[in-house]
């Protein structure tokens, strides 16, 4: 989301920094590392987050029934990236990204910490602290990595790719860290060893999270002084060369900006689909996949590595593969409509997995496959959209559009609460007469084969995302004409 704000590229004629990593600047290792560390921070609790909320309490959760629990996840994921639309603005206006990126990572840590007490307001303060303080940190760090580099450097490209890197390992390793701290037996009976409470792990997975937030703050106040000539407060001149006059739109931008419309509602589809993974996939594989190695059962959280773990192997393929097919490479609304079917899939896959559920926990390869799927699907939607965008959006207009885009992605996380609400487990709660809370000493658990829900909630998805492909396809000669010259 790095054009929300006005980037500070390095002057024209300015000597080049290649003392850094293969060549790069040196500031791009510290923002590489402070991005990891924050990353870490929003995968490792988020991977917790549904499974500590419908955990009962007498096991250290909130005892929230499932469509409280996700309707309060997608609010919450929602929130994060409504929140980079302001942060953006705000660091544009009056701090600087430099300013904003340290403000933002400070507010995520006192959100983590938060989340150590046991306390319900101490919670909900928390999640309200990671929500703004990403807001200031995510899109700010992203244009400093921008600013690190003239628009005609050739490293630009290549730095954008060692960053995304940097996202990406940093989402592998927060779900092994945080959903073994939270989650674990192995870690719970050691608390008990130690004469504290096993049911406290939750708050230690909390707490790790933290703890990597403010890893990226050490990293990042310590090697400061790279970053002297980034991130300071930029104001336009009029006078200024890139300066754009206010005027009407032309009629051909006005077609852009609808194509761009159109692959916002269909954005909307693909991460209400995507997104469940933190929320009914991640309830899934909690209670019908079985976690077993060797005698010890590993956190259904560390499952959330996977997307990751993915989007590491798959995106350098899918570079190449666009740059060997050159001008033979699909349009962006055939790519688009491709993402949209491989998510799909991976959704008809989830039917059969759904429906064996009742007749005992399945293997981890079913999800496996499915996040597989996913991912090919998110190569060929999310950087391709975020690329389409930059190039339909009339210049005037950029940071709004792409403020529309993670728009979407809000829209699509809070979605993704909505459909996950709709998961069942097998076991309930029978509520006792005057019952007026969902889990007291009153009621007693009670065991239904919803296996046939889960394959309905999830064949549902699955057919309103192939349905959507099929749309898009159709609808692809028209968009292509609103694009005009972009492909």
């Amino acid at each position: 989301m790095r054009e929300l704000v006005t980037p500070e590229p390095v002057p024209a004629g300015a000597p080049q920094d290649t003392s850094g990593f293969m060549g790069h600047p040196k500031g791009l290792t510290t923002l590489f590392f402070t991005e990891l560390w924050e990353r870490f921070s929003y995968y490792g609790m988020r991977a917790i987050l549904v499974l500590y909320m419908t955990a009962p309490p007498d096991k250290g959760g909130l005892g929230f029934g499932i469509p409280e629990a996700t309707s309060l996840y997608g609010t919450y994921t929602m929130a994060v990236y409504l929140t980079n639309l302001p942060g953006g603005l705000l660091a544009d206006k009056l701090l600087g990204a430099r300013l904003a990126v340290l403000i933002g990572g400070i507010i995520i840590a006192c959100g983590h910490f938060s989340m150590v007490f046991t306390s319900l307001p101490f919670f909900y303060a928390g999640l309200t602290l990671i929500a703004i303080g990403t807001g200031l940190l995510k899109p700010n760090i992203s244009t400093m990595v921008g600013s690190l580099y003239g628009e005609d450097d050739p490293r630009r490209e290549s730095g954008f790719s060692i960053f995304y890197f940097g996202i990406n390992l940093g989402a592998v390793l927060a779900p092994l860290v945080c959903g073994f701290l939270g989650e674990s037996e192995t870690f719970k009976n050691f608390l008990a060893s130690r004469g504290m409470d096993p049911n406290s792990s939750w708050h230690f997975g909390f707490g790790a999270a933290g703890v990597g937030m403010t890893l990226g703050l050490v990293v990042y106040l310590m090697h400061r002084r790279r970053l002297e000539r980034v991130g300071s407060l930029v104001r336009k001149r009029k006078d200024a060369p890139d300066y754009e006059p206010s005027r009407p739109l032309t009629r051909d931008e006005w077609k852009r900006v609808a194509a761009i419309f159109v692959f916002f509602l269909f954005t909307i589809l693909f991460w209400a689909a995507y997104e469940q993974k933190g929320a009914s996939l991640n309830l899934f594989a909690r209670e019908f996949v079985r976690r077993d190695v060797g005698g010890w059962e590993y956190p259904a959280s560390w499952m959330q590595s996977l997307t990751a773990f993915f989007v590491l192997i798959l995106a350098p393929l899918f570079a190449v593969l666009w740059i060997r097919m050159g001008k033979r490479q699909p349009s962006s609304p055939i790519k688009f409509t491709f993402g949209l079917l491989f998510i799909g899939l991976a959704y008809v896959l989830m039917v059969p997995a759904a429906m064996l559920t009742g007749y005992g926990k399945i293997s981890p390869f079913w999800l496996v496959g499915l996040y597989f799927l996913e991912v090919v699907g998110e190569m060929c939607l999310s950087p391709v959209g975020l690329s389409t965008v930059t190039k339909l959006a009339p210049a005037k207009l950029l940071g709004i559009m792409m403020g529309v885009w993670f728009l979407a992605a809000a829209l699509g996380n809070k979605l993704a609460g909505y459909f996950a609400g709709f998961f069942k487990t097998d076991c309930v709660k029978e509520a006792c007469e005057g019952c007026v809370t969902k889990v007291c000493a009153g009621c007693a658990d009670i065991c239904v084969d919803n296996s046939g829900t889960r394959a309905l909630l999830y064949g549902s998805i699955a057919v309103g995302l192939l349905v959507s492909a099929g749309i898009l396809a159709i609808l692809t000669p028209k968009i292509k004409k609103l694009m005009g010259k972009v492909h």
